[in-house]
């Protein structure tokens, strides 16, 4: 969805994308941010950054990782 979503055209646009901040791409190992990232310069927004390594980089490096509090069954 994240090409409907850049598209100013699209009935999916999301303001927050013609907001011009910056936008830090990320998933778990960094394939799928690789390639939205690369998807969303693409489309022209300005500052884009990819985390190298992903979710998994991140923290194995030790840096902060807020966790959230799991729901209970039933």
């Amino acid at each position: 969805m994240l090409e409907f979503w850049i598209d100013p055209e699209s009935p999916y646009h999301k303001d927050v994308f013609a907001s011009g901040k910056e936008f830090v791409f990320y998933c778990n190992g960094a394939w799928r941010s690789a390639l939205a990232a690369d998807v969303a310069q693409q489309m022209g927004l300005p500052r884009v950054v990819e985390m190298e390594g992903g979710f998994t980089a991140w923290k194995n490096a030790g840096l902060p990782v807020a966790e959230r509090e799991k729901k209970k069954a039933g």
